[in-house]
């Protein structure tokens, strides 16, 4: 999708923007810079925020720029985004790194911000990988973003609510960025084909590329350079391809958003009974490079969580395939796992448990340090007797059944109590029935503690 129905792909093949300074680099630069647009006219994708009418696209284009931090997946024309936006307001550019720098280099970037602004410039600080900045790095510009000294643009490829203070995130306006479409990538590719003199590639084998670049048009020059390095003839084969390609692992940022957003679907497709669907994102984290002990550590916990005594044996069966995975390694004991996923997926369910237990958590954490009652407690020494500890309390194997119907066994000022409510399906059909029957023999009985 493009901003406008005339623009190239997000990679063009004209000139590459000058810095700062107005030169350009010199020595080698990898094929993805050399195809760096310089203006909206040759970005593509992001239409959502860079269609006709839309404010990003309105600001650029009027040079009224915002602070603004730009979140997306690598490969996806942050950078090249944020150098666009600068240019069209005619402001400095400065950038720094996340990573590498520090307080020093902010402060150093503010003075320059300044210098510009005694000459009637605007300053664009653009901070990649914002999100590594810490608190005390992040107020450390941001009385200059509030005074108008320079204007903030950040690139984060994580979720900035959990990353960045609230104080710059009020200041700044979030664009979300998509990974390029493969249509994209594989015009993106044509384009670099053609800066390559004298290599050749067939549709087929861009698509490939485009495939396992996996939204991110960096990768898929990457992958394209590094094939045509090893191409004989000027010609990338499928064999070439295969050699640079097996060494190339999908999007999957262990600790990032991908990782959280990936392990979730993978817990609402078991919860959701699809088994397909769980299967599918399980080899997706695989094929990422997870841990596979990781997934097995949250097979069990959705074992509990949206299983429980529907069907009790999910959780067995959750905990013999992470032995197994221990036992075997991999890639032998990923079965065992896959084997668990699709069993919960296909089990009743129930989170009778874990609503049961958030409750019982949440009324101990809010209520007040009720007494044991005298009939429960411990009775082991004389003293203790005297003062009534055990008192009238009924062995339950002595009675009935092996139930003292309407004992109760809750502090008096929770008598009523409910937290477990089993659903009407799996085991729990019998545990409810169960639960209604002694409870009716309850309400019939003779004798009722606290009544």
């Amino acid at each position: 999708m493009t901003s406008d129905g005339n623009q190239s792909n997000l990679f063009s093949s004209s000139p590459a923007a000058p810095d700062d300074q107005g030169q350009e680099a010199s020595g080698y630069r990898p094929l993805a810079a050399r195809l760096r647009p310089g203006d909206l006219r040759a970005y593509t994708g992001q239409g959502h925020l860079l269609g006709e009418g839309k404010p990003l696209r309105q600001a650029i284009d009027s040079g009224q720029l915002h602070s603004m931090i730009l979140w997306g997946p690598p490969g996806v024309g942050k950078t090249t985004l944020a150098r666009i936006a600068a240019d069209s307001a005619n402001a400095c550019f400065l950038q720094v790194s996340a990573v590498l720098s520090g307080v020093k280099e902010i402060r150093e970037a503010i003075a320059r911000a300044r210098l510009e602004k005694s000459g009637g410039r605007d300053t664009v600080l653009f901070v990649d990988e914002v999100h590594r900045f810490n608190k005390s790095q992040q107020d450390a510009f941001l009385p200059y973003v509030e005074d108008g000294t320079l204007i903030f643009i950040g690139a984060t490829t994580e979720n900035p609510s959990f990353e960045l203070n609230n104080a710059l995130l009020s200041r700044s306006r979030v664009y979300k960025l998509r990974p390029l479409e493969a249509e994209d990538l594989e015009a993106v590719l044509g384009r670099g084909l053609e800066v390559l003199e004298g290599v050749e590639a067939d549709p087929d084998c861009l698509a490939r590329i485009a495939a396992h670049a996996d939204g991110d048009a960096r990768r898929a020059l990457n992958l394209l350079e590094l094939a045509s390095d090893l191409a004989e003839g000027g010609s990338i084969t499928d064999l070439e391809l295969d050699e640079v390609l097996q060494a190339s692992l999908r999007r999957f940022d262990k600790g990032g958003d991908l990782f959280y957003d990936q392990i979730s679907a993978l817990h609402k497709a078991v919860r959701g009974s699809a088994p397909d669907a769980a299967l599918y994102w399980y080899c997706r984290m695989l094929d990422g490079g997870c841990d596979p002990l990781y997934v097995a550590r949250r097979v069990v916990r959705m074992a509990s969580e949206d299983i429980g005594n529907a069907d009790p044996r999910a959780l067995t069966l959750a905990l013999e395939a992470w032995q197994v995975l221990e036992r075997l390694g991999s890639p032998e004991g990923e079965l065992a796992i896959a084997q668990a996923i699709i069993y919960l997926a296909c089990a009743a369910k129930s989170n009778a448990v874990y609503s049961a237990f958030n409750a019982a958590r949440a009324e101990v954490e809010q209520g007040s340090s009720e007494e044991v009652p005298p009939h429960l407690r411990n009775a082991p020494t004389t003293l203790m007797r005297d003062m009534g500890h055990g008192e009238e309390y009924r062995y339950a194997h002595d009675e009935e059944e092996a139930y003292a119907a309407g004992e109760n066994y809750f502090p008096e000022a929770l008598k009523d109590q409910r937290y477990y409510h089993p659903v009407d399906r799996g085991l729990e059909q019998k545990i409810a029935e169960k639960l209604r029957y002694l409870r009716q023999r309850d309400k019939t009985s003779t004798i009722r503690r606290y009544d």
